[in-house]
């Protein structure tokens, strides 16, 4: 296949250049490139050519108590396809308290094996820790799981004590460790004082998570990685402007020179884990679309309609949406991720109307995200190409191990391409997308540019809005370690 014409965008820089694949791969990028016999040509004229996206948070076909997430692995890698996304690294679910490290993943393996359309990867999840636990994540690194979640707060959440002895082995393995940062004692007080008081509304599930319990949680996840040395941290959904206010104190006062201070530090000497740190540590923020475009104000709408923007945490207000917006720019967050995780909004109300505490917490998003982040970030705030592919695809496939494979246009790279019209303007509606879902949350939004044309490893999979490719098709990534490189 050759693709003509287009506009070629990378984390590097934007060029004219034609793309010659070749099987699975980039084999060639210059300008005016001849067709070869039996090469299919694509004319690209006036479209970007962008890498294809990389989601690095998503929950497909999660269960969370007796509620399951409306996307399975084949509808929710369809939807990604359309939305111009070609890998994902999935959040597994908790499974029985006790369970093994390699019990979720076997288990996540047969809900997406011959399923996904696009390719896909895991992230572990710690329950508990112990002994065998610590010793399993050694096993995941040579399965290719190269990361691992835990929770500061649900029931499988972890102490202090325990993400310590997590965060040193993660060290010495180089394991990416990403962290869902609420207080959990803040969150139950407030959750459990609005009940008291007969507040049982959407907005009270707001007012019962604030800001300030996942500041507190953000600096507490820093000091203990401080405390062993310095782990890699990747801080999902930050939320709120106090947040990175809180994630300051971890990149110091000259975080240009962060990998050749951490290279001369001596591993002995971690100092007061609550000063602001002489050497930068390897700690990463995500954001995601509905806190860059979305905010609290939604809880109040009328009916039973705010229920729909239950996620946690929960919606902001604008001052944190513009602080995340200055901090996606300037480089201080790392990657766009959506945090994907539909459930149907009449199962929404069914649950939490009566009781926001039982409402199943989390929106889709997967589909949106390029247009999203193109319009309200290239469009609106003058964020360059370069900047907007590294947020969406680039930067995301180096912290979890999958570049140079994925996340960029280069010679040797897989051939996931995107062809992409930043002119065109579409409005947003529930019909329009392909997530297995009754609503979306940007429904009647405008945006402009919009993915015309994806290519997984060098086969077309969507095309014009038509998803073309089949079922199955996507490969489990076994990823190397994290590139933590700034």
């Amino acid at each position: 296949m050759l693709i003509i014409n287009g506009t070629v965008v990378t984390a590097e820089g934007v060029i004219a250049s034609d793309v010659r694949i070749r099987g699975e791969k980039i084999a060639e990028l210059a300008a005016g490139l001849s067709p070869l016999p039996g090469e299919e040509v694509i004319d690209a004229s006036g479209l970007l050519v962008l890498p294809g996206g990389v989601d690095v948070h998503t929950h497909m076909d999660l269960l969370v108590g007796t509620a399951r997430a409306a996307d399975s692995f084949l509808t929710g890698s369809i939807a990604a396809a359309c939305g111009g996304t070609t890998t994902i690294v999935d959040h597994m679910a908790f499974g029985p308290v006790g369970c093994s490290l390699q019990h979720q993943l076997d288990a996540y393996h047969v809900l997406a094996d011959g399923k996904a359309v696009i390719d896909y990867g895991f992230h572990g999840v710690v329950g508990h820790v112990d002994d065998n636990v610590l010793a399993e994540m050694d096993q995941l690194v040579r399965q290719g799981v190269t990361s691992l979640k835990l929770y500061l707060t649900y029931d499988q959440r972890l102490d202090d004590e325990s993400i310590l002895r997590v965060l040193a082995r993660a060290r010495e393995l180089g394991m990416m460790i990403c962290v869902h940062c609420e207080n959990h004692a803040i969150v139950s007080w407030l959750r459990e004082s609005v009940m008291a008081e007969g507040h049982t509304q959407a907005r009270c599930h707001a007012s019962s998570r604030p800001d300030y319990a996942e500041a507190e949680a953000v600096g507490r996840m820093i000091a203990l990685s401080r405390t062993v040395g310095g782990a890699p941290l990747y801080l999902v959904h930050t939320s709120a402007a106090a947040s990175l206010l809180a994630a300051d104190v971890a990149w110091g006062p000259d975080a240009q020179d962060a990998q050749s201070e951490r290279d001369a530090q001596s591993e002995s000497a971690v100092g007061d884990p609550h000063q602001k740190s002489p050497t930068p540590l390897p700690v990463f923020l995500e954001t995601c679309p509905q806190y860059l475009t979305l905010d609290a104000a939604h809880y109040d709408d009328p009916g039973d309609e705010g229920l729909k923007y239950l996620m946690s945490p929960p919606l902001r207000h604008e001052r944190d949406r513009e602080a995340l917006w200055e901090a996606c720019l300037d480089g201080r967050i790392d990657v766009i991720g959506t945090d994907h995780c539909p459930f149907f909004f009449t199962e929404k109300q069914a649950r939490g109307a009566r009781d926001f505490r039982l409402c199943p917490n989390g929106i889709p998003g997967v589909e949106l995200r390029l247009a999203l982040m193109h319009s309200e970030g290239v469009v609106k705030r003058d964020m360059s190409l370069s900047r907007f592919v590294a947020l969406t695809s680039t930067l995301p496939a180096r912290r979890f191990g999958l570049y140079p494979q994925k996340g960029t246009i280069a010679v040797g790279s897989d051939a996931d391409i995107v062809l992409f019209d930043a002119g065109r303007e579409v409005e947003v509606t529930h019909e329009l997308l392909h997530e297995h879902v009754d609503y979306t949350p940007w429904e009647g939004w405008h945006v402009t540019g919009w993915p015309i044309m994806t290519f997984s490893r060098g086969v077309a999979i969507m095309k014009a809005g038509e998803f073309i490719g089949r079922e199955g098709q996507g490969r489990y990534l076994h990823r190397a370690l994290p590139d933590l490189e700034r």
